[in-house]
């Protein structure tokens, strides 16, 4: 009994561990080019889960659940959060770029308000929670002793497969290079005639439509959406990009599955247990280890 209790968690884990890689991803990939924790990167997670909701209802009108659709639905889920990072990155980030670091983690905190308010006060989303249809037929499987569902096998390929993608581009092409050239120097960057500008608005759009896509896979996974529902995650995820190392896109894709698989064992032992285990996590990492798992000690430019 115990060998399926931990099987079941374990498929748990990796399950949220997934959700939680894809909007860690947006987490590091940001600080790593902008030097900026973006606070708002959970709700760009909740309006790729609405994003989502709002193409179902409208494609599923002359399109039969299908995996056709569910596609679809994963491109304007990504398609959402990417375009709204676009738009905080433009109106609120740019303007203050070479100003204080504070203030621009303050003005992401007032971002991160703003959406979840405005969103709310819509009268076509409101602050209620709505259920989240099924885009595709949920489907149960045995493996191992553990019940298994074809959304934990979504989950687990769609993360894996957006992961995949994103190393091929950071380390394959030229956007890629970019990408680590600007990380490594801005102004150096600079002078070799790349346009910064246009690469960090190419790092939020891709962090973005990852955190949508997370979006659309935690509405399919758990059935229920809000405007304040990226307020835990998007703090979990930050968590697992700072144990993995903060800037390190591996060791955020490490730190996610490490939360994950804590929080659903802790879970198992006491709900209350699970939703307080990242910040216990946290406070170990920066007592033991600041830089995170796989994170290195730069040293300071004076």
């Amino acid at each position: 009994m115990g060998s399926i209790i931990n099987a079941q968690q374990i498929v748990n884990g990796l399950q949220l561990g997934s959700i939680y890689a894809l909007i860690a991803l947006g987490y590091t990939m940001v600080y790593g080019i902008v030097r900026l924790i973006n606070f708002a990167h959970g709700d760009f997670y909740m309006l790729g889960a609405y994003a989502a909701y709002g193409a179902f209802f409208v494609f599923n009108s002359f399109m039969p659940i299908s995996g056709p659709l569910a596609f679809i639905v994963l491109v304007i889920a990504m398609g959402g959060g990417g375009a709204i990072a676009l738009l905080a990155n433009r109106f609120a980030y740019k303007p203050l770029r070479y100003k204080p670091k504070l203030s621009s983690l303050v003005t992401a905190i007032g971002v991160s308000m703003f959406l979840e308010y405005f969103f709310s006060a819509l009268p076509v989303i409101g602050p209620s929670p709505r259920g989240f249809p099924e885009i595709i037929p949920k489907q149960m499987y045995t493996f191992l002793g553990a019940e298994i569902s074809n959304y934990v096998v979504i989950d687990i390929a769609v993360a894996a497969i957006l992961m995949i993608s994103l190393t091929f581009l950071i380390q394959r092409t030229a956007l890629g290079r970019a990408m680590r050239a600007v990380s490594q120097d801005k102004d150096a960057a600079k002078l070799m005639g790349i346009d910064v500008e246009r690469i960090i608005s190419w790092t939020f759009l891709i962090g973005g439509a990852f955190a949508g896509a997370a979006g659309l896979l935690a509405g399919m996974t758990y059935p229920r959406i809000q405007p304040y529902m990226g307020i835990l995650p998007g703090l979990k995820a930050f968590i697992a990009a700072v144990l993995g190392g903060i800037g390190n896109v591996p060791g955020a894709v490490l730190g996610a599955y490490i939360m994950g698989l804590a929080e659903t064992f802790a879970n198992a032992y006491n709900s209350l247990l699970g939703e307080g285990i990242a910040f216990v996590i946290l406070i170990l990492v920066l007592l033991v280890r600041p830089t995170g798992i796989l994170g290195e000690k730069v040293a300071d430019k004076i």
